[in-house]
């Protein structure tokens, strides 16, 4: 097993081991949670669009959100991340959990890059090619989606999407139960 491999297949395991670490060292205050909420909420939506388009292992995906990003379910974790480190109201903890997350996906996009390559050869390296890995396109979508691939809250579903949603409502309650411990 690679690295690749490794980080692919327990990044959310070694994430659960980090949220440890996070919230026993998170200073957390109202205006942190609250701050780091609103940057989370923004990384869900974005999430909750690009799972409505997103038909794992079935067809290369390019419409949506996947016309200005090709990872736009990692820049929404990426701002539930920073999310989180917000609500830590601590350096340390947010520095550790946004290397985690740099460090980790930035792997596991490659190697799903590889894949997708594998899988859909030319056509996925022209999609490629038009649209960034992770930093969306301002300008614009550039490549022109294939097929009938539309926005789907049944899709939605399919993908679980809404777990993130409650994982993320989980992890607040915590840092406001952190927050009144402290206050003791």
């Amino acid at each position: 097993m690679t690295a690749l491999d490794f980080l692919a297949r327990w990044r959310v395991r070694l994430g659960y081991l980090l949220t440890v670490l996070v919230l026993w060292l998170a200073r957390p205050t109202p205006l942190s949670i609250v701050t780091g909420a609103g940057l989370a909420i923004i990384g869900l939506c974005i999430r909750a669009y690009a799972a409505g388009y997103l038909h794992k292992q079935e067809v290369l995906t390019t419409a949506g959100p996947y016309g200005y990003t090709r990872n736009p379910l990692y820049l929404g974790s990426s701002l539930l991340a920073l999310g989180a480190a917000v609500a830590t109201d601590s350096r340390w903890p947010a520095a550790v959990l946004m290397v985690y997350f740099a460090v980790v996906y930035w792997f596991v996009m490659r190697r799903e890059e590889s894949e997708l390559l594998r899988k859909h050869g030319p056509a996925f390296a022209a999609y490629a090619a038009a649209v960034p890995l992770f930093f969306p396109r301002i300008s614009g979508p550039r490549q022109v989606a294939r097929g009938n691939q539309r926005f789907s809250w049944a899709q939605y579903r399919q993908n679980h999407e809404y777990q993130a949603a409650a994982g993320f409502a989980l992890l607040l309650l915590v840092f406001v139960v952190i927050w009144r411990l402290r206050l003791r």
